[in-house]
């Protein structure tokens, strides 16, 4: 009978060891292109979460969590359909963050999420275009849609007494969503908007396109671009030429990397970006300083939060499936259940797999309605002495 006892003991414990995994979570991002400034606090913001979760040894009985990195360009589709292909065949990911922006993530989503039942929720995608894609339930973005930030930045330019605004737009899915949302917006509350054109990235020199722009005039440039490409180039011949020297900057230009090349010369120019305060963000920021980055730096938030969904769903489900755990990521996300803030995410999953609900707040106050969306809370920036200084939220 001991021998028995001791045989089914040793059972149970091999069947412990054999039901944990490593899962892996895949990186899709712009480790280059036109916003690689930002690429690197928001994978250090995914790892953070996933070392969180290994120390605490109690996702799906002590799985381990790994990441893969996929570098998807930001903006060439093709590019960045194969980097994530590559992760998914190869390494087998069970879950994806990302992409990072819209042309390329509506690519990736439908030529490998849809069809290889691949869950992915992208910290900094903003188009509208991704709303309405029939996605089978597996695309998520905890950054909200630009449907959102468009009317956000027109009630700010009016409300900073700006009344007439040329835009300029990055080429692309994110670019034109934004433009024409704000556009909309600004003219729907009694602003004058003078032109709206679009930039293509790459360029050594944009004084054709900031000339058309000086030409139609306007109390400000709304630059709805990115930092490390066109939207940079767009101010500085902007600036050189006396075009303008007030700028409305949307997510895709708010960074230290613009404070860096332009300081003081944006003293008057204001803009927004996708964040948030309170506990969580306080949370949150005192994990990344510990950490050794900025959690203040564009989308490193929302990157751990998307980070922390996807466990979150897969202890809730107890499985790293994606076809199985897909559906509880709104559950963990919302309400009901016990608030899960940075630093929490062993608290989550060990009331999760007590069968317990979690309401997940995270460093951006996680809230996912409709298909998958973040109601979304924005920062209002200005630049006053060269600097990038928070002065509200909304």
């Amino acid at each position: 009978m001991k021998k028995f006892l001791m045989a089914t003991a040793a059972s149970a414990i091999l069947a412990g060891a054999a039901s944990a995994e490593d899962i892996k979570l895949g990186i899709s991002m712009g480790f280059t292109g036109p916003l690689e400034s930002m690429s690197p606090n928001m994978a250090a913001s995914v790892e953070l979460a996933v070392k969180e979760a290994n120390d605490s040894g109690k996702l799906l009985d002590g799985s381990t969590v790994s990441t893969v990195r996929a570098d998807n360009t930001c903006t060439d589709a093709a590019a960045a359909v194969a980097a994530v292909e590559r992760i998914v065949t190869g390494d087998r990911i069970n879950g994806l963050v990302g992409g990072m922006c819209s042309g390329e993530t509506i690519a990736t989503l439908e030529r490998v999420g849809i069809p290889n039942g691949l869950v992915m929720i992208s910290p900094s995608a903003t188009s509208p275009a991704l709303t309405d894609i029939e996605d089978q339930g597996l695309f998520f973005r905890t950054s909200p849609s630009d449907a959102r930030q468009g009317e956000v930045m027109a009630d700010l330019t009016l409300e900073k007494g700006v009344q007439s605004v040329a835009v300029t737009y990055t080429n692309n899915d994110y670019g034109k969503g934004l433009a024409d949302s704000f556009a909309q917006f600004y003219k729907e509350k009694g602003g004058t908007v003078t032109v709206v054109s679009a930039h293509d990235d790459g360029k050594a020199d944009y004084s054709a396109e900031v000339a058309a722009l000086a030409a139609a005039g306007g109390d400000a440039l709304v630059v709805a671009g990115y930092v490390d490409q066109g939207g940079s180039g767009i101010v500085r011949g902007a600036l050189d030429s006396g075009a303008f020297s007030t700028f409305v900057f949307p997510d895709g230009m708010i960074g230290q990397a613009l404070v860096d090349r332009f300081g003081a010369e944006l003293e008057t120019s204001f803009g927004q970006n996708p964040s948030s305060e309170g506990e969580g963000r306080d949370k949150f920021n005192a994990l990344t300083e510990a950490a050794g980055f900025d959690g203040n730096s564009a989308f490193a938030g929302e990157s751990y939060d998307a980070a922390a969904l996807l466990m979150l769903a897969m202890a809730a489900a107890n499985s790293s499936d994606p076809k199985v755990y897909k559906d509880k990521v709104m559950d963990v996300a919302n309400e009901p259940g016990e608030k899960i803030y940075p630093g929490e995410l062993a608290k989550g999953i060990e009331l999760l797999s007590q069968g317990q609900d979690v309401d997940y707040v995270g460093a951006t106050s996680v809230e996912l309605i409709g298909p998958g969306e973040s109601a979304g809370v924005y920062r209002v920036l200005d630049f006053a002495g060269g600097t990038m200084n928070v002065i509200g939220f909304r």
